[in-house]
Formats: structure tokens, C-alpha cells, sequence
């Protein structure tokens, strides 16, 4: 069975701590443990107490064949015991970085956030300048345009100021002198019309007319009435000794019973 070096972690919640230890490589985190090499304390200030070995053990345990974690591999190379698997691990990842740097692609995530910033300085710079040669342009184009109103005749900018004065200069008519006029020509007006009316006789009317045309209609009125009633008794023809007998009523005989008997 094969040697792990590993480290299991110890203390509470917030407070980490943990021992390194030879290990069976089938035994879990937490199990049997063969020998307790020293210790990793995180949290502790002082550098020089937080890693704690037994560098003779280790040493004695790497030449049986153990084969350390890659955590315990980094804290062994920072207090100067190298291994065969963490040198065979570093040269693995340099050929791997070197390939990559290559086929220009990033290899480490340091080198992605590095490039990241880059390239969002990158896009910020272009756009200050996209900004300020878009203002330089608008500068110029105001300027051509300030001068071309300059090189503007000045005689036509008169002309149109003459104009424009004069129509501005024009008198408006007030509205109450304009009704005081209206009144005043009334008033001469009213005497004429006056004068007209009572210059035209008005026809005058006699009594004597007035009966002469009641009579006449009331003439006209009964000789109406007269032709009426003549009509009316032409067409009334008289009766006949015939139609008399008819509207007659029959006479009934009476029959004696004695007779029949």
C-alpha cells in the first residue's frame, strides 16, 4: 500500500487548523492516521509559528515513497525540502504555460484579469477619442459657418433691417377714435333721414269711400246667396201623381171568420 502526506483539518467553525499527517492513500480524510508530522495555522500573525514539521520523519517518509498532496508540496517547498513530484508538477505546468503564451490564450487566472482591464482601458480610450474628434468637428463646422455669415453682403442685411424698421414704424388705429368717427356720422346722418319722411304726404283717407265699399260688399254678398238658393231649386224637380201611390202604404183586408165558416 502506497504513503499519502495530506492534511486534515482540525479546530471549529471560523477557526481553522490543520495537522499534517502520514496517511494509507485508501484511508478517508478523517481516518487512521500512521504518524503525525506537524502542523498549518492559517490564522496565526507570526509567519514563523504558523508551519510547524518534523522535517526527519518527512524526510524519512518521501524516501520510502510517500507522495505528498499539492498543498503539502507548496508548504514543504517554503521551508526548502524539494520533491521529485512537486518538480515534476512545476515542469508540467511551465511547458503547459509556454504552449499557451503560444497560441496567445491565457493560461493562469491572474493573466485572464490582467487582460480583462486591458482591454476595458483599451475601449475606454478609443472612445475619448471618437468624443474628441467629434467635437473638433462640430468646432469646425461652426467656425465655416461664422464666417461664411461674415463674407454676407452687408447692403442686403440693411436692406432687410429697413423693412423690417418700417413695418414696425406703421401708425395703428385706435379703436376708440375709430368708434367716435362711427358716432359722429350717425348723428349728421339721423337729421336727413328725418327730413325725408315727413317731405313724402301720407295719403289721406275719407269716410265717405270707406261706407261706399262696406255697401258694396255687403251687395256682392246676397246676390251670392240669391244664386245659390235658384240652383238649389232647379235641381229639385217635382214629384209625380206615380211616386206619391208608390210611397203610399198598401191598404190590408180584413177577413171575417164567420164568412169562412
Amino acid at each position: 500500500m502506497s504513503v499519502k502526506l495530506r492534511m486534515t483539518r482540525m479546530g471549529r467553525r471560523h477557526r481553522p487548523f490543520f495537522r499534517i499527517n502520514a496517511v494509507e492513500s485508501r484511508v478517508p480524510r478523517d481516518g487512521r492516521v500512521i504518524e503525525k508530522l506537524g502542523h498549518y495555522d492559517p490564522i496565526e500573525k507570526d509567519e514563523s509559528k504558523q508551519v510547524v514539521l518534523n522535517t526527519e520523519r518527512i524526510k524519512y517518509w518521501l524516501d520510502k515513497g510517500a507522495i505528498p498532496s499539492d498543498t503539502v508540496s507548496q508548504i514543504l517547498l517554503r521551508e526548502g525540502i524539494k520533491t521529485k513530484y512537486a518538480e515534476e508538477k512545476s515542469a508540467r505546468r511551465a511547458k503547459a504555460r509556454a504552449i499557451a503564451r503560444a497560441k496567445g490564450k491565457l493560461f493562469t487566472k491572474a493573466e485572464r484579469i490582467a487582460a480583462e482591464k486591458a482591454a476595458a482601458e483599451a475601449e475606454e480610450k478609443a472612445k475619448a477619442k471618437t468624443e474628441e474628434e467629434a467635437k473638433a468637428k462640430t468646432e469646425a463646422a461652426k467656425a465655416v459657418e461664422g464666417k461664411v455669415e461674415a463674407e454676407v453682403k452687408p447692403e442686403e442685411t440693411k436692406a432687410k433691417e429697413a423693412v423690417e424698421a418700417k413695418a414696425e414704424a406703421k401708425p395703428e388705429v385706435k379703436a376708440p377714435e375709430a368708434v367716435e368717427k362711427k358716432v359722429e356720422v350717425e348723428a349728421a346722418a339721423e337729421p336727413k333721414a328725418k327730413a325725408k319722411k315727413k317731405a313724402k304726404p301720407e295719403p289721406e283717407v275719407k269716410e265717405g269711400a270707406v261706407k261706399e265699399a262696406k255697401v258694396e260688399t255687403k251687395t256682392a254678398a246676397k246676390g251670392k246667396k240669391d244664386e245659390a238658393e235658384v240652383k238649389a231649386k232647379a235641381e229639385t224637380k217635382p214629384e209625380t201623381k206615380e211616386e206619391k201611390k208608390k210611397k203610399k202604404p198598401a191598404r190590408v183586408k180584413k177577413i171575417d171568420k164567420t164568412d169562412e165558416n
